[in-house]
């Protein structure tokens, strides 16, 4: 796989060692097993998965190329390039500006563009009408665009899909960058898109392909979150599930298989593949891996779980979910939330808002920590996590015999 240049400030030696121990104890990536390293007092259980993936290591290699290929110009970014405070903080303290927020809300009118200005599309890409617009006014938007190559790939596969005629359901968030983008490509090639959350909406929306309810009731349960003209008795005889690639892989999957079930008893076994089209291969590769490897960390006996990356980080947020499963669970942007030995503020993604807890940390001897992070963080914040947490806990091995000593968790 192609390797990135990414800046040094990203990297850790710690989490650096552990990586490449990792890859020397499973080339294949077969085990999703967590790597251990035990600093006597705390002992961490390190997902097998986690941190940078391939589009956000491109996105950030195009978006400092940027800056190298264009000293003294207006360099803008359409909207947060990732969901990492950190890494956005690094490109606006170097003169980067956000012409939107991660809503569309505008920040920077595009009134005052030219064509001698740099935009750098983000890794959620775009949609049509934005790209659209900054090309009219003359910005090479293919000069420095991040948009990932897995998000590329569900876009080809709406307008596959789109082009037999298959109304395109989106699993996703509808106000997420990535979701909008697609959901504007998709809408071009099948003309017919309407965006679900979860499984539970999703069923909302088999009673309208079922034919238990009506097109009123359709537009008001789902407004705007399909296309217009959208007609449940039309659009509804072929249909196509594609994601928003940060979402949890094993729900799509779920959604996917429930709309095959529904679709199979409305026209038959035999003439299934006729209304219903496979799109499995839309699921990014990275947050499965990620994913998978969080499960692997259920297996640990731990006492708690940090999870680090932003707090609008989708794919962070479902590592958390599952983290939760089994552990008090912290989710947490870098080591400045954990204030000391007691004290941690930490997202309540659920409900939006930071909160703070005390006594976070057991009062026990030889505390076992599970520790990941989301696909926008950078390795360095994990290693000052650990830093921290080992600083407050006292008494810890030296960071070298820790090293030397890394094994692969057993069940």
């Amino acid at each position: 796989m192609k390797t990135f240049n990414v800046p040094e400030f990203y990297k850790s030696p710690i989490i650096s060692k552990v990586k490449q121990f990792l890859k020397l104890q499973d080339p294949r990536k077969k085990d999703v097993n967590p790597a251990v390293l035990d600093f006597g007092t705390v002992k961490y259980y390190i997902a097998r998965h986690f941190g940078f993936c391939y589009g956000v290591e491109n996105a950030i290699e195009i978006a400092f190329k940027a800056l190298d290929e264009n000293p003294g110009k207006r360099i803008y970014l359409l909207s947060q390039m990732i969901h990492n405070p950190e890494v956005n903080k690094d490109l606006t303290e170097r003169g980067v500006q956000f012409l939107q927020d991660t809503n569309g809300k505008s920040l920077i009118p595009f009134d005052i563009l030219t064509p001698d200005d740099v935009v750098i599309i983000p890794a959620f890409g775009a949609p049509v009408p934005l790209v659209q617009l900054l090309e009219d006014k003359g910005i090479k938007t293919e000069a420095y665009n991040t948009t990932c190559p897995f998000v590329e790939r569900v876009w080809k596969k709406s307008e596959q899909i789109g082009k037999t005629e298959h109304t395109i359901i989106i699993h996703g968030k509808y106000n997420h960058e990535e979701t909008r983008s697609t959901f504007s490509r998709s809408a071009i090639h099948s003309g017919a898109v309407v965006v679900v959350r979860d499984i539970e909406e999703s069923k909302k929306l088999g009673e309208y392909i079922a034919g238990k309810r009506n097109q009123e009731e359709f537009e008001e349960e789902f407004k705007d979150k399909f296309t217009p003209g959208f007609n449940i008795a039309k659009h509804f005889n072929k249909v196509g599930v594609i994601n928003q690639t940060t979402m949890l892989a094993s729900e799509t999957e779920e959604i996917a298989a429930y709309f095959r079930e529904l679709l199979k008893s409305k026209f038959g076994e035999v003439d299934l593949k006729d209304h219903f089209a496979d799109t499995h291969d839309t699921l990014c590769y990275a947050t499965n891996e990620n994913q998978d490897a969080t499960y692997g960390l259920l297996n640990t006996d731990a006492d708690l779980a940090i999870v680090i990356g932003g707090y609008n980080s989708s794919n962070t947020s479902h590592l958390v979910e599952l983290c939760e499963r089994k552990f008090p669970t912290y989710f947490i942007s870098s080591a400045k939330e954990i204030e000391n030995k007691d004290l941690i503020h930490h997202f309540d993604y659920p409900n939006k808002k930071v909160v703070t807890t005390k006594n976070f940390l057991p009062q026990k001897e030889n505390l076992k920590i599970v520790i990941t992070s989301g696909a926008s963080c950078p390795d360095s914040l994990l290693e000052e996590v650990i830093t921290k947490i080992n600083s407050l806990v006292g008494n810890t091995k030296q960071v070298d015999e820790a090293l030397q000593n890394i094994k692969i968790f057993l069940n």
